[in-house]
């Protein structure tokens, strides 16, 4: 197999000035005067999802100490669904390891998977929220806007999803998801929202929305009632934020790793265009003919569940696998086909050559190839040099010297840390 040479480009992508979270969460909190409302004692519930956003822990630390100068008993819940292998444990060790703890809060994690039942939606199914968010005198939902990887609609990821799915459990997430097939994603997350809203004592919300560095660009606290209305405008500035690979038609997409912290899809579905989900047809254009993931992240605690989109992979990736909290997640989500496992290799060169067999081209050397670290950090990506005379053709696209070739080590493996921001 005579394999393409590859060079380094840069991706210039608009990074907004990055916010002071502590300062602006306080402000908002500030202006909704909420002290008439919350009685010293008072337990207040805050949600802390499974993502790996940069600035959460300094959110949540910020509403804790509002709310403790308001004499109340601030807390937080994981409110990330089926995530952690959909136990207590599992979920207070996955917020631990994204640096969520009392320590750096400033008050106690409790986690806990029990639900209570408190309406249901006007297609006659239950709506399921957790017990502890129930239960508390009010609650502050967390959480960061963003196109979803899945589902298409004026609000996605934010924080009417989090009182949708996230606050939902394994249960609730699970009925969630099971209405979107004959309902869709939009007007189910609208409906169940709203149900809770008016039975759950939702305070206030914080949503953010992050630059490409993964940095706060923007941030607003809102009453629940604007919830809908924040989530849609935040959307809009999380858009353009995106990274992209800016080429078209490319033969074969490498990709370093996937994992949960990168994506809730393992590799975010904008960026592959491989949505794999009966809820959302695909694009009408494959960007990638063919797709190769190298590795899994260890912040994903073996939750693999976006591999099958995928095609090739390495056994390195497999090994990793927790089939659990895989099996848990995508059942939970009505997505059994994204934990399917790709034909997996012992090694890089005979993934690539295999890749490369597959994708109608002549002569391996002048495929069009993309390599990138992960579908989050997409400012450093290598192409092949068949790609290089677009790149030049780009404005916000710069190559960085001569195409070389690929650098297979003794046992046909590349190397990683090969990309920098």
């Amino acid at each position: 197999m005579n394999f393409p040479k590859i060079v380094m480009v840069k991706n210039q992508i608009p990074v907004p000035e990055a916010v002071d979270v502590p300062f602006e969460v306080r402000r908002g909190l500030e202006a909704l005067k909420l002290a008439d409302q919350v009685k010293p004692g008072q337990r207040v519930a805050i949600t802390a999802g499974s993502r790996g956003v940069t600035d959460m822990t300094a959110a949540i630390a910020a509403v804790v100490e509002h709310f403790k100068g308001l004499g109340a008993e601030p807390f937080v819940a994981p409110a990330m669904g089926s995530h952690g292998g959909a136990t207590d444990q599992g979920q207070a060790d996955m917020l631990e390891h994204l640096g969520i703890t009392p320590e750096t809060v400033g008050a106690p994690v409790k986690s806990s998977m029990a639900t209570e039942v408190i309406g249901e939606t006007s297609y006659g199914q239950p709506v399921v929220i957790g017990r502890d968010f129930v239960q508390a005198d009010h609650v502050v939902v967390v959480n960061r806007v963003k196109p979803h990887t899945s589902f298409r609609g004026i609000v996605e990821s934010g924080l009417c999803k989090m009182l949708t799915i996230g606050m939902g459990k394994e249960a609730g997430a699970k009925l969630a998801h099971s209405q979107f097939y004959q309902h869709g994603f939009e007007q189910v997350v609208r409906e169940i929202a709203g149900v809770v809203m008016g039975r759950v004592p939702v305070i206030c919300g914080v949503a953010l929305v992050e630059n490409h560095y993964e940095q706060t660009a923007h941030l607003k606290v809102c009453g629940p009632r604007e919830f809908m209305k924040t989530d849609a405008e935040m959307l809009e500035k999380a858009r353009p934020l995106m990274g992209r690979v800016p080429f078209k038609q490319v033969d074969l997409l490498i990709v370093d790793e996937m994992g949960k912290n990168v994506s809730g899809s393992g590799m975010d579905s904008n960026v592959t265009g491989r949505i794999m989900n009966q809820v959302t047809p695909e694009p009408v254009e494959r960007q990638f003919k063919r797709i190769f993931v190298r590795d899994l992240t260890p912040q994903s605690e073996g939750n693999a569940l976006g591999v099958g989109t995928a095609d090739f992979t390495l056994r390195r990736l497999v090994d990793k696998i927790d089939f659990h909290k895989t099996l848990v997640n995508c059942i939970t989500a009505a997505v059994p086909e994204k934990g399917r496992i790709p034909l997996a290799y012992d090694n890089d060169k005979g993934a690539l050559t295999d890749a490369l067999n597959t994708v109608g081209v002549d002569d391996g050397s002048q495929a069009r190839v993309v390599w990138i670290k992960n579908t989050l950090e997409l400012e450093s990506m290598f192409v092949s040099r068949a790609l290089v005379d677009e790149a030049e053709a780009m404005d916000n696209i710069t190559v960085q010297g001569e195409p070389q070739a690929m650098a297979f080590d003794d046992k046909g493996n590349l190397p990683f840390g090969l990309f920098s921001r």
